[in-house]
Formats: structure tokens, sequence, C-alpha cells
């Protein structure tokens, strides 16, 4: 590393750049509020900079995703009037591409994170080849100083898709509002028909929320969140219980009520809401790919807690067979105290020292 990592991690004034931000219900808005909560827990001073600071308009075909309209200017004002020690952009949209821009044209260090498959979204959403995709991709993170990814499989596929060396950084879970409830696994709280088979997530195509809606399983499947799959999927399955979004206590409640959580997504770069169910003692199926792969792989014991197949009604009821105290044992695994350390040590890769700022940067390079 290029200087004392120790010394770095002293107080910095952090910026992290995100165009997923409330209200959107997604696994980058919770990994980023939980992150943030706990740098300022460490004594870091962190500024967020999210879509609702500007004028935005609806992203096309997914009108709950709020896009920033022009915002090269006020980024770069906000980022000068932060003053940061280190920048983060978390996303490539055009927040992200904008911070980024900003950030080459200054000579200014960045770090970024791959949290989303976009390609492959892209892809299921327009048709745009996978190609072009990563091609993007790969332009957006190239001057990254840090590429941030979830697990060692992503950090391994990334790297043969011509993204340089990226750098662990993991993901973390709240065991005290995931907890187990035993009070809730006689009587479901909304009556619904046990077993409960639970999807917390957005309803989008590139979900595959289907796959899991079309089983023939016993009991009820209860989807949980918004997305524009949604209103599709209600008059498709109405036998399925949909809740919209939930939050804190209640969404806490539908994992700790729920006897398997099902993740049949086979694009996700890993799955926070694995452990958040696992956390409430619920155990977990799904496909035996990247991400649910990744987690169930943190520890052997992983298969104590979920159970993988190509066959997804039999990864359910091998998850139904589970003990969930193997579950929330498992997921103590996870812990966001050590992802945030985690999180500044990768800073430390950046090219700014702990003293050096964005504004003495940029005097630099006019003096120069």
């Amino acid at each position: 590393m290029p200087r004392d990592v120790g010394r770095f991690c002293e107080t910095l004034r952090i910026v992290i750049v995100s165009d997923a931000a409330p209200p959107q219900v997604n696994g980058v808005v919770r990994t980023l509020q939980q992150l943030t909560a706990h740098l300022k827990g460490m004594g870091h001073e962190v500024t967020f900079i999210t879509p609702d600071m500007f004028t935005t308009v609806p992203m096309p075909t997914y009108p709950e995703i709020r896009l920033a309209l022009f915002p090269g200017r006020k980024i770069a004002r906000m980022i000068r009037e932060a003053n940061p020690n280190a920048i983060h952009i978390a996303t490539e949209g055009p927040l992200g591409l904008a911070a980024r821009r900003f950030c080459v044209r200054k000579g200014i260090p960045f770090s970024t994170s791959f949290h989303t498959r976009f390609a492959e979204y892209l892809n299921a959403r327009t048709g745009i080849p996978l190609s072009w995709g990563y091609e993007f991709l790969r332009r957006f993170h190239r001057k990254s100083s840090a590429l941030m990814v979830a697990t060692p499989s992503l950090q391994k596929e990334l790297r043969e898709r011509g993204f340089g060396e990226p750098v662990i950084w993991s993901r973390g879970v709240d065991t005290d509002l995931y907890r187990p409830r035993p009070d809730l696994m006689d009587a479901h709280p909304k009556g619904l028909a046990r077993p409960v088979w639970l999807n917390v997530g957005r309803v989008a195509v590139e979900k595959n929320i289907e796959a899991f809606l079309e089983l023939d399983l016993p009991g009820t499947k209860m989807i949980v969140g918004e997305g524009p799959r949604l209103e599709y999927l209600k008059k498709r399955f109405p036998q399925a219980h949909f809740t919209g979004p939930l939050f804190g206590a209640e969404l806490a409640e539908a994992y700790a009520a729920a006897d398997v959580f099902v993740f049949p997504s086979r694009t996700d770069t890993f799955g926070l809401v694995l452990i958040e169910a696992m956390a409430a003692g619920t155990p977990v199926a799904g496909y035996p790919v990247q991400g649910p792969g990744d987690v169930l792989a943190f520890t052997p014991d992983g298969m104590k807690a979920g159970a993988l197949d190509e066959d997804l009604k039999t990864a359910c009821m091998a998850a139904l067979r589970l003990n969930r105290d193997d579950a929330r044992a498992y997921a103590m695994n996870f812990a966001w105290e050590a992802c945030a350390k985690q999180f500044i040590v990768n800073l430390a890769l950046e090219e700014m020292s702990a003293e050096e700022t964005v504004e003495e940067r940029a005097a630099i390079e006019v003096v120069g």
C-alpha cells in the first residue's frame, strides 16, 4: 500500500456519491446506510451526495428510480465544499458519472464499487448486448484506485473480464434488528397458511421472481418489495401475498415469521437479504450461482443455513428441513463494524494522504 494504513484510519472526511438512495428499497441503499452509520460511529465525517439533492426525472421502465439531470456543476461544488480526504463513487448512474468526470479532470483519486450487474440488467430491459454494457463498466471503473467487490468469485470474474485487480469489501447484517422471534412461529402474524415462503427485494424482471411464484409449494408465497414488475405479478399470481415495501421492525418481523427465504435471482452479486433472513433464523433457498453461493460458502457451516439446487423447489423443501438456530448462528459471521473497517482500509489505496484534501490537490494542479 502507498502509505501507513493505521495513519490513514484516523478521522477522515469522506464523500460517498450514490444514484441509489431512499426511497429506493434495495441492498445497495441498505448497505450504504449501514456503512455510513458505522463510519460516523468510528468518528469519520461522511457527506452523502444522492439524487434527492438534484432535479430528477424517472428512469425509463423503472419510475421508482430517479435520475439526476445535468448534475456536473453542482456535484463539483458539493465535493469542493465537503473538501474530503477520500471520495467513493458507489454507482454508475448520472451522479457517479459526474463525480468521476470531476475527479478525473482534477486529478483527484477516487474509489468505486460494483454492486449490481448493470450489463445484465441493461440487456434484460433493453436488449443492449452484454459486451457493450461491460465495456461501459470497464471504462467507468478503469481509473478507480480501488474497485470494491463483495465476494471472491466476483473479484475473480471481474479480473478475468479486464477490470484490473478488484479488492474485497464484504457486507454485514444488523443482528439486533434481524433476530429470531419464536413467538411468531406458531401462527403467522398475518394469518397466512404455513409454510410461508418469503422473498424480499426489488420486484423487477432481473430478480427472476416468477421462477419462485411458479413453483408448486405448500402454504403461502409472500413477496415484500416494490418495482416495475409488481402489478404484473399481482395479476398473474393472485394467490400470492404481496405486501409492498416494508421497513425496520415490520421487515424484521416478516423475516422472522417466514419458514424459508427464497432467493430466485441468478444475477445478484451478493444478496444482503440472504444474511438478513438468516439473522432472523430463517433458512434460505436459491440457485447454486454467484451471490447465494458466495454467501453460503463463507464458512463450511453455510449448508446448515441454506440449500442451493438447480431445481428451486428441491432447494426450498431442503431448506424447510434445516434448523433455524443454525441459520442464526451462521449469520453471526457477518458484522457491519468489520465491513466498515474493511472499507476504510480499501480507501487507503487512494493517492491522497489523510492530510491532503481536494482543495489542496486542486491548488497544486493550478500552480503546476
